[in-house]
């Protein structure tokens, strides 16, 4: 939700008053879907254990119970491919929202003809790539 995140951005008409810009986008569903199918796969695992240990006899005697279980794996492993890229594609917006290029870009005071606007340092993103390729 970077429609939440505000930056000051100075004012170079020559009044002391800085102006406030808010970034632009909304990628947290990518990540809710994740954390949610995440949330999911949990309570079905706790489920399926329970069902595993408590009633085994029962998962040993019903032909269609195996099957089942079988099927809703293979569902849940499909969303978890789809959740991943999903997240991959939400961060990679975030780091196209926040390039300091994009940012620079929106600024009103830099659109100047007598204007110099530069990034004073790039954004690292090193942790937020490692949480894709976990």
């Amino acid at each position: 939700r970077l429609y939440q995140i505000p930056f000051e951005m100075p004012d170079c008409g020559g009044e002391s008053e800085s102006q406030t810009l808010h970034l632009i986008g909304d990628f947290s569903a990518p990540a809710e879907f994740f954390v949610t199918l995440g949330v999911f796969s949990f309570l079905y695992a706790m489920a399926a254990l329970v069902l595993y240990l408590r009633f085994h006899s029962l998962y040993a005697e019903n032909k269609k119970l195996p099957f089942a279980d079988f099927c809703v794996t293979v569902c849940f492993a499909f969303f978890w491919l789809v959740a991943a890229a999903a997240w991959g594609k939400g961060l990679s917006d975030v780091k196209a929202a926040t390039r300091p290029a994009s940012l620079i870009a929106a600024m009103a005071v830099c659109q100047g003809q007598d204007a110099v606007c530069n990034a004073g340092a790039t954004p690292a993103m090193g942790l937020a790539n490692i949480s894709v390729v976990r």
